[in-house]
């Protein structure tokens, strides 16, 4: 077992049995963030034609015309939400700094997605990880409760309920995706099998692929 000292950016076993780990992605390098929110876009515009066409064909209004008016149309909406989406991600991306800091904490049951405030330094999480660790066989419930006061956004997600595990080696992305959920797990690349082999052990439910 690692000691409290090496809590850090790499995956970590502490003492109260849970790993952790802080992940800071360049938003800039690693877009998928913007992905995500482009694939949201792409349903709800796929929706929206299919009802388009289904209200077409039940009126008998659906030909030709209509087709190439919604083609057109639908060319336009797509780019103005093409461009919007990336102006207002790279925005959200210059406010933090170009940076999106996540601590994960991950066990047999559950895996947690805790987003760190844009002006906390890593340096700081990290150090507030080492205190927690260090106090988890006696009385972490101070820290514990200061570092979550920091953060902004938390996604826990139970390993048992996980339907599909994608792995995406290259943005060092593991989705861990229930039926109206989505987690999103960052892993340090040497340390990507290994977190990804943990949730396939965990998650029986899941579809591998």
């Amino acid at each position: 077992m690692k000691t409290p000292k090496d809590v850090g950016e790499r995956v970590t076993l502490c003492k109260d049995g849970k790993y952790r780990w802080v992940y800071e992605m360049d938003m800039l390098k690693n877009p998928s963030i913007l992905f995500d929110i482009w694939k949201v876009f792409g349903i709800t515009i796929a929706i929206m034609v299919g009802m388009a066409l289904i209200i077409g064909l039940l009126s008998g209004d659906l030909d030709l015309k209509m087709l190439a008016e919604l083609c057109q149309s639908l060319g336009i909406v797509v780019a103005a939400i093409a461009v919007v989406s990336t102006l207002g991600y790279l925005l959200y991306a210059a406010i933090t700094g170009w940076k999106y800091v996540v601590l994960f904490i991950m066990d047999e049951r559950d895996v947690v997605h805790q987003q760190m405030p844009s002006q906390v330094k890593k340096g700081q999480v990290i150090g507030a990880l080492t205190t927690l660790a260090g106090m988890a066989s006696g009385k972490p419930g101070m820290v514990g409760t200061g570092l979550l006061a920091q953060s902004r956004t938390s996604m826990t997600t139970a390993l048992a309920n996980v339907e599909r595990l994608i792995p995406c080696r290259s943005m060092n992305l593991i989705k861990v995706n229930q039926l109206l959920e989505k987690n999103r797990v960052y892993v340090p690349g040497e340390d990507f099998d290994f977190v990804y082999d943990f949730l396939c052990k965990h998650c029986v439910k899941a579809k591998k692929d």
